[in-house]
């Protein structure tokens, strides 16, 4: 690992480029696929300037993304849209606005000069957040080219919407292998106990016999709060589209705003807070108790709480202003809560860079702050035609912080050596970007997703009022009654009914789980050595590669066991500051256990393989045995660039338990320090230069890799990674050949478009299943 090669592609641009269509990320059925044509306006172009808000706000075909017909927002499962508006953009009394998230690189943290400023320009502040130095607001398009001028502006992006991504399960994960029980009241071993489980969501029917504690009485929904339109003002009593206010009130602690605010997002005695019905069966596949009727089923950490914070309306449809919000408040009361884990089966189609984009901030701070993050990697793997495309992990999955988690198939039954990878998960690489100083788009390129977890068909609790009639469900499972066949359907008791759901937002929860079980029996895990955790126990699924299984599938038994080895405060040791590179990291009278695991039966070994840095391979047992600094959750490495956050914390003065509620968060250039220590191993240039059609390089089989390090192949380091102002001088997986795009393909603004990947060498890669079939 000598010097810092790019992971580049090669891009065949063309003068003329179609609308671009994606499939949404929710698979109760198959996706509805759209396309949609730029709102017209004047604006400038700017750097600072999201690609998909120059494109919504521009007539012109001049250089720069502007020039490109953008992705339309996630569509529908089941619907299509038509509209050519983005929701983020109409025109009042003649004058056209635009709803965006400003991010700032102030020093300010109440950012009162730009407040100021968005006033002055005829516009409006709706939130101040703490997750991101960030505002959103309401402004005259004609005016964002000043907002953009201003020093203290860093990025403006559109208020983008959001949507949802869409036992045997403790069989086939191992989650059988470390606890015994089947009885709804008692289970012996992990079961999440005492750990917090924020679903950021369409909202979770705490009513559900799967979502009641062991007396079948007591809701384990321990908070629930609603967050819709509370990032453009609606929620706090002010007009929509209406210029000229600032409701971006500072919540200090046991103060009278605070209290009102939390007066107004509180949930408080609705039976059913999601009439969509998403948020409940991914908030049951994470923790359900599913044991009180015949057909079980139990989520993977069926004691965890639970923290409902929903951000999607009833037609599982949200913007990124209300998602920032949500994030806000989980990392503001996690320590209160002990929150340490965070679902968000959702997402935005971003074409910013991670190290911009708004989501990809919000969830690093929460990262950060200690909480481990899962995120969907989307359900974009095909195109229209079937055809599988690589380059469409949404957002806030390209983000290199979070646990990004596609979808495995089980095939219906508890073995592990059927599985696959579902034809519908996004592949890797993340394509966010920037455009440089020469007008040239910089794509991200990292190596996602992170692991696979099964995400097919997999049961779970049904949101309804009443028995007898669909038209008491939910939503998604009205509309959709034959996800419910199986169990009866509309005569199920409306409080025990269940369905059936597939995707990656699916699979999302199932590691959420597993993380809510790692922190049980090892409270002292940070969320990037939890990550690493789960990638380097993971089982390797025959025949994918490295962009379309991560590291492999997810394994219970492994990560559990991997974690008990290891000492309970380091968590506590590097916010001390107390554990440097290289420090032991088992507890005392503990050893590595074998790298492998036997389910139902069958035994495999341990993949081995941790991606590290964004586009490095790392592997061996110094990964475990000895502290690697990039175990810092306030740590960022990707490619060559390495930020530090710093939160800092409202004090003692404040009435409030020291070091317990975020004030607010920052990120800079990481000083200079080692990022690993000696001793681990270097699977990068084992791996080879990516070739599609070689199968090496980001296209190797993950199971090659991992048999070549299972007998001691890759190069040990004799030193560690280290970074100098912010820049890691590291060698990373290489696109020497090329993702050469041909055919009309355009991987512009984040994502594949919709003819599929068609490689230069003329080998078209085509699979046919249709979405959620074993």
């Amino acid at each position: 690992m000598k010097s810092l090669t790019q992971f580049t592609v090669l891009i065949e641009r063309r003068a003329t480029q179609r609308p671009i269509q994606i499939f949404a990320f929710s698979l109760a059925l198959l996706a509805s696929v759209f396309g949609m044509s730029a709102v017209r306006a004047q604006t400038a172009y700017d750097p600072k300037m999201a690609a998909d808000l120059f494109s919504g706000t521009n007539t012109s075909s001049g250089p720069g993304p502007g020039s490109m017909t953008m992705m339309a927002n996630l569509a529908d499962s089941g619907s299509s849209s038509t509209s050519t508006t983005p929701v983020w953009s109409k025109s009042v009394n003649g004058t056209s606005y635009a709803k965006v998230i400003v991010v700032s690189n102030s020093t300010d943290p109440d950012l009162v000069s730009l407040r100021s400023a968005v006033l002055s320009l005829g516009g409006s502040v709706y939130y101040r957040y703490l997750s991101v130095r960030a505002l959103s607001v309401m402004i005259p398009v004609a005016n964002i080219n000043t907002l953009l001028q201003r020093s203290d502006v860093q990025s403006v992006s559109p208020n983008r919407q959001t949507r949802r991504t869409m036992s045997s399960l403790e069989m086939t994960t191992g989650v059988a292998s470390v606890r015994s029980g089947n009885s709804n009241t008692s289970y012996t071993g992990l079961d999440g106990s005492g750990v917090g489980i924020a679903v950021l969501d369409s909202g979770i029917a705490w009513n559900h016999y799967n979502l009641r504690g062991a007396d079948q009485a007591t809701p384990r929904v321990q908070k629930a709060v609603d967050f819709l339109k509370v990032g453009d003002a609606a929620a706090n009593g002010a007009k929509d589209w209406t210029p000229g206010i600032d409701k971006s009130a500072s919540l200090v602690p046991g103060s009278g705003a605070l209290t009102a605010f939390e007066a107004k997002i509180a949930v408080n005695g609705a039976s059913r807070n999601d009439l969509y019905g998403h948020g409940t069966h991914v908030a049951s596949v994470a923790a359900g108790r599913g044991a009180y009727q015949s057909r079980d089923s139990t989520g993977v950490a069926p004691n965890a709480k639970l923290y409902d914070v929903r951000v999607m309306d009833g037609s599982g449809n949200g913007q990124m202003s209300d998602v920032l919000a949500g994030i806000d408040w989980v990392i503001f009361h996690a320590k209160e809560y002990n929150i340490r884990v965070i679902n968000i089966s959702l997402a935005a189609n971003s074409s910013e860079t991670y190290l911009t984009d708004p989501l990809c901030r919000a969830v690093r701070s929460a990262v950060a702050s200690g909480i481990t993050v899962v995120v969907a990697a989307g359900n974009a793997g095909q195109n229209a035609s079937g055809v599988e495309q690589y380059g469409a992990i949404g957002s806030p999955g390209h983000d290199p912080s979070v646990i990004t988690v596609g979808s495995a198939n089980h095939k219906g039954t508890v073995l592990r050596s059927d599985d696959s990878v579902n034809f519908f998960s996004s592949r890797g690489p993340t394509r966010g970007g920037f455009t440089d100083a020469s007008g040239t788009r910089v794509a991200d390129n990292l190596l996602k997703p992170d692991l696979v977890a099964p995400g097919n068909k997999l049961v779970g609790a049904l949101a309804a009022d009443k028995t007898g009639s669909a038209a008491s469900w939910a939503t998604l499972p009205a509309s959709n009654t034959g996800l419910t066949t199986d169990f009866g359907g509309t005569s199920q008791p409306a409080n025990k009914a269940l369905m059936v759901l597939s995707g990656t937002s699916i699979a999302a929860p199932v590691v959420s789980g597993t993380v809510a079980l790692m922190l049980q029996a090892n409270p002292g895990l940070t969320p990037p050595l939890v990550k690493a955790i789960l990638q380097y126990s993971a089982q390797p699924v025959a025949g994918a590669n490295l962009l379309q299984q991560g590291a492999g599938l997810l394994n219970v038994d492994g990560a559990v066991k991997l974690s008990q080895v290891l000492r309970s405060d380091i968590a506590a040791a590097v916010n001390a500051g107390s554990i440097t590179a290289g420090s032991s990291m088992l507890a005392a009278n503990k050893l590595m256990p074998a790298a492998s695991s036997s389910i139902n039966g069958s035994a495999f070994n341990w993949g081995r393989v941790v991606y590290a840095g964004g586009n490095q391979i790392v592997s061996g047992t110094a990964l475990f045995t000895q502290f690697q600094p990039i175990y810092d959750p306030r740590l960022v490495w990707a490619r060559g660039a390495a930020r530090r956050s710093t939160v800092t914390y409202w004090p003692a003065s404040y009435g409030v338990a020291a070091n317990t509620f975020p004030r607010f968060i920052v990120e800079a250039a990481a000083p200079n320090q080692a990022f690993t220590s000696a001793g681990i191993v270097s699977a990068t240039s084992l791996a080879g230069s990516t070739s599609l059609v070689g199968k090496t390089g980001a296209f190797i089989p993950t199971a090659t890799l991992a048999g070549w390090l299972a007998v001691g192949s890759g190069k040990t380091l004799l030193q560690g990674v280290m970074v100098s102002a912010g820049l890691v001088m590291s060698e990373g997986l290489v696109m020497s050949e090329g993702l050469v795009m041909s055919e009309g393909l355009v991987m512009s603004e984040g994502l594949v478009m919709s003819e599929g990947l068609v490689m230069s060498e003329g080998l078209v890669m085509s699979e046919q299943a249709a979405h959620g079939e074993p």
